[in-house]
């Protein structure tokens, strides 16, 4: 029993011990702050110091290269890009409650298909929901879509706070450009989505 416990607590130990390396490795408390300026002056002297800690001397441009790609491939794993079941079940998760299932799919849909495109963001909000907004105008919707766009670019999560700024409300109570504003904050969210 007495063997158990002192198991259990070198167990804790080294676990203690690996954190507070990790940590010291990630923040170190004697060295100076990381630079995040890129022009400040100091700044190359202290790549060029860090680099000298690494040796590569020993390996070759492919296995850099080839190691770098599986690095990058992992990491990739990590943070999958939105598939059309998971930005359907995003969508549904958030607007459901307000929105016809059936426009959010249309809007999933849609936002597939045009996030790749060269258009600005303005005109993908307008690509997106015009379909579903037959009484508007490409001009109006463009309008309406500007606000939202400049939001979007300063604040990705713009969207998502503001829904915007259309009051929160079941889609049937909403007022025509109620109901287009709204559209555009759920396909600006789900344009964010495909591009995380």
């Amino acid at each position: 029993m007495a063997m158990h416990s002192i198991n259990s607590q070198s167990v804790e130990d080294c676990f203690s011990q690996a954190e507070a390396e990790l940590l010291e490795a990630l923040f170190p408390t004697e060295s100076a702050p990381y630079l995040w300026n890129p022009a400040d002056p100091c700044t190359s002297a202290y790549f060029a110091e860090l680099e000298q800690g690494f040796e590569f001397e020993d390996w070759s441009d492919e296995e850099i290269t080839g190691r770098t790609q599986r690095l990058f491939a992992q990491l990739n794993s990590c943070f999958p890009p939105a598939t059309p079941a998971t930005l359907r079940a995003s969508l549904s998760e958030s607007f459901a409650a307000r929105v016809p299932a059936s426009l959010l799919d249309a809007i999933a849909d849609r936002a597939q298909q045009i996030v790749s495109t060269n258009l600005t963001k303005a005109q993908q909000l307008v690509q997106v929901v015009g379909d579903f907004l037959p009484n508007f105008a490409e001009e109006d919707l463009l309008v309406l879509a500007r606000p939202l766009a400049y939001a979007m670019r300063d604040n990705p999560q713009a969207v998502e706070s503001t829904f915007g700024g259309v009051r929160v409300a079941d889609w049937t109570e909403l007022s025509p450009i109620e109901q287009a504003r709204l559209s555009m904050a759920i396909a600006g969210y789900a344009l964010e989505q495909l591009h995380a």
